[in-house]
């Protein structure tokens, strides 16, 4: 098995990760999944608490035979650990095997009734490598970014995911990364997160529906339905309990996994708030931070609109920034991609109207950052951060002192009374409320909270190790 399919589920502190694991897959040309049922190894980044085992678990044994899990809790551990994971599935897929290949010294705990193996690997160190794709022209009018037709309005939103009757999936050929949840063709990683269903009764496991008085004073049936924190292209941490009423979202509850006490900053915010602490941070090094953190939230709604193509090139865009790739030797290529999307009237007919959010109703919530400036729905959220990146390219060689006073992270000021994410977790649900349930995923990633942010709220002033 020289080139197994991997499913990447990232924990709260291990954004860095995340992206180090992403860069490897990239390098070795391994396709990245978005379901357990395609998935061989399941690459956990960050290492899981004990209450983590259960949902993890369920992922693991979603995926079919032979597959493994391995833990990558540090940096400068990927290259060793997805080469042991490599051979060992290789060793699997021939027969029956008395040992796994890794020392015993190098696991974390024993694997559990089921017969995956997980394997926790620890160093320092990164290879991004460079990364190259192909792409396919750009769409003609009426037709999907990889020459499947779009032509969906509002009235057909659902296309993509395919959401029928409770909870089913059935993808579609232009939106398959809509379908992240099909683990085992019933709301999928809903029914493996480990969290509880809140369903009035369950049959094989399965939530059953209640009944309720919609909108309209119906009596339709209802469905309660965790949604993550384990999804493809999804906030990491992110728990949405939705109540859904055919295929509209009646009711929103967000929660998220614990955030460990804040050890260092966040990512994608620590050039500000290291700033902030005395450090010496360039003006241009805060730029880059903030249009990789663009990029990558760019990428992950894109893959879940299904533009898979300009998804992997944003996120190779990103990882050119973050490894200090020059402006006259990434310049070109990030104008072309952004302006590609940008030009792309089928990806602005899939997205325009949903999660309208003007900007009275985000400074009231107490937004700020491109939710804000961007006062409108979730395809202008995305031009916003496509123009950031844009103006960005001007400033990512800049060596002078980013002022301590610049608390503008790439979600929001990092000054304010809480953390901009969580201005953006406490809108969720209005603008959840009322939407086309196929449509929730693509609202939650043109905001793109990050979880991460949230340790900051009771520590404002702390020094970081």
């Amino acid at each position: 098995m020289n080139r197994p399919a991997v499913l990447v589920v990232t924990l709260p502190e291990a954004t860095e990760l995340r992206l180090e694991v992403e860069a490897e897959i990239r390098r070795r040309g391994w396709p990245a999944v978005g379901a357990p049922a395609a998935a061989d190894l399941l690459v956990v980044c960050g290492v899981p608490a004990p209450e983590d085992a259960e949902w993890l678990d369920g992922i693991e044994q979603s995926m079919p035979e032979p597959a493994m899990r391995i833990v990558v809790g540090e940096s400068g551990r990927v290259t060793r650990g997805l080469d042991m994971a490599r051979t060992d599935l290789a060793d699997r897929a021939v027969g029956p095997r008395g040992a796994d290949v890794a020392d015993d010294s190098a696991r974390s705990g024993e694997p559990g009734d089921h017969a995956h193996g997980e394997h926790p690997v620890h160093d320092d160190g990164h290879d991004h490598g460079t990364h190259h794709d192909n792409s396919p022209p750009e769409a003609s009018d009426g037709q999907g970014h990889d020459g499947h037709p779009m032509g969906h309005g509002h009235g057909d939103h659902a296309a993509h995911s395919g959401h029928e009757g409770h909870g089913h999936h059935q993808p579609t050929d232009h939106a398959a990364h809509m379908n992240h949840m099909d683990h085992q063709g019933h709301a999928g990683h809903m029914d493996h997160m480990g969290h509880d269903m809140h369903a009035t009764g369950e049959v094989a496991g399965l939530p059953m529906a209640e009944r309720a008085d919609d909108r309209d004073e119906l009596r339709l049936d209802q469905l309660h339905l965790p949604f993550g924190p384990g999804l493809s292209d999804w906030p990491t941490g992110l728990i949405l309990r939705l109540t859904l009423q055919g295929d509209v979202v009646q009711g929103v509850e967000v929660d998220h996994l614990p955030v460990p006490p804040v050890r260092r900053p966040p990512f994608w915010d620590e050039p500000w708030l290291r700033a902030e602490q005395g450090e010496e941070v360039t003006r241009g090094s805060a730029v880059r931070r903030r249009s990789a953190a663009h990029l990558d939230s760019a990428g992950r709604l894109l893959a879940v609109v299904g533009w898979d193509d300009a998804a992997a090139r944003c996120r190779r865009l990103r990882d050119e920034l973050l490894s200090g790739a020059s402006p006259e030797g990434t310049g070109g290529d990030l104008r072309r991609t952004v302006h590609r999307i940008g030009r792309s009237r089928p990806l602005r007919w899939s997205m325009t109207g949903l999660g309208e959010l003007s900007a009275d109703r985000a400074r009231a919530a107490g937004v700020t950052g491109p939710a804000l400036a961007a006062d409108g729905d979730a395809y202008d959220r995305l031009l916003m951060w496509l123009s950031e990146i844009e103006r960005g390219l001007e400033g990512l060689d800049d060596v002078r002192p980013l002022p301590p006073t610049d608390r503008t992270g790439p979600r929001g000021r990092l000054d304010g009374p809480q953390p901009p994410s969580q201005a953006l977790l406490d809108v969720l649900p209005e603008l959840l409320t009322g939407a086309e349930f196929a449509c929730a995923r693509i609202i939650v990633a043109s905001l793109d909270p990050d979880i991460d942010e949230l340790a900051l709220a009771p520590v404002s002033g702390a020094a970081y190790g």
